[in-house]
């Protein structure tokens, strides 16, 4: 799944003692291109294989850009 093409995303999981790598941090919701939200593996593996996306996620979160 292309994480360009979801919405509402959530990322659970921060933790500012772990600024800037947010190790912990975790897509927690998100909904696909037509509105359904992901299924819990769907968020683990987009977690696992998008640790690029997740720490930037984060990031945005707590500098309020979100």
């Amino acid at each position: 799944m292309n994480v360009n093409e979801l919405t509402n995303v959530t990322i659970g999981g921060i933790c500012t003692a772990d600024y800037p790598d947010f190790v912990d941090a975790y897509i927690e919701s998100a909904d696909d291109m037509s509105g359904n939200p992901l299924s819990d593996e769907q968020l683990e593996a987009l977690t696992d294989d998008n640790p690029e996306f997740v720490q930037a996620q984060a990031h945005d979160e707590i500098m309020g850009w979100v």
